[in-house]
């Protein structure tokens, strides 16, 4: 008599984890697809992969070789007109259709953030702890010709201040508005490009003050930079 081992119910995979040994095994199709078998079938190379691993180049020679064999088919029938054999987009041209496309999606990306951004409207008070000497900059993040009125105050004491926009790391920085021993300022910011807005305060004084900013209009956030 053959016996065997049988498993029991606590030892076979659960539903989650055959969907996602599925899951992986979908992916791993998809990238070898992508990767290996179009390239090396078709000249299609998305990636690039194909092209670093010689594989395109065979793809090309196959797809050509189809193309020629097609159109002696074509040439050779007695019974119906030849056709022109079907055009093959070459390697720069799917290339170049590949960034077309990418660039386009990035673009409408970006062109839907700004909306975003531009349609957003936040209200927010910050209080801030400023120690002698020091300094902070807080920046709201906004799009090309969004407002923001703001309002803010010093409390037991006056501080040094520069209201500025930089459109991004490594930019120079563009200059709205300076004071000196001022106990507070309001009025509207306009952002003059996509980037960060605000204010960098200095205490020159020798006891702590407390600021009290409150922003209002379309901006995505408000963070503290130094």
């Amino acid at each position: 008599m053959y016996n065997s081992d049988i498993p029991t119910r606590a030892e076979l995979p659960t539903s989650a984890q055959l969907l996602r040994s599925t899951a992986i095994a979908i992916v791993a199709a998809a990238g070898i697809l992508v990767t290996i078998v179009l390239p090396a079938e078709y000249a299609i190379d998305p990636t690039g992969i194909g092209r670093m691993l010689k594989l395109t180049e065979m793809g090309e020679i196959k797809t050509q070789l189809a193309a020629e064999a097609e159109a002696d088919r074509l040439k050779d029938s007695s019974t119906t007109p030849a056709q022109p054999a079907p055009a093959t987009p070459s390697p720069d041209q799917r290339s170049s259709l590949l960034t077309t496309l990418a660039g386009l999606f990035a673009s409408t990306a970006q062109a839907g953030e700004r909306i975003d951004l531009a349609q957003a409207e936040k209200t927010d008070e910050t209080v801030i702890t400023l120690e002698p000497t020091k300094g902070v900059e807080y920046k709201l993040t906004m799009v090309k010709g969004a407002q923001v009125t703001f309002d803010w105050s010093v409390k037991d004491g006056v501080v040094n201040y520069d209201m500025h926009g930089t459109p991004g790391p490594g930019a120079k920085e563009k200059s709205y508005k300076t004071g000196r021993a001022v106990a507070g300022d309001t009025g509207v910011l306009t952002a003059e490009f996509d980037g960060g807005h605000g204010w960098f305060w200095r205490n020159r004084g020798t006891k702590p003050v407390i600021i009290i900013l409150r922003t209002k209009g379309a901006y995505a956030e408000i963070k503290r930079m130094s």
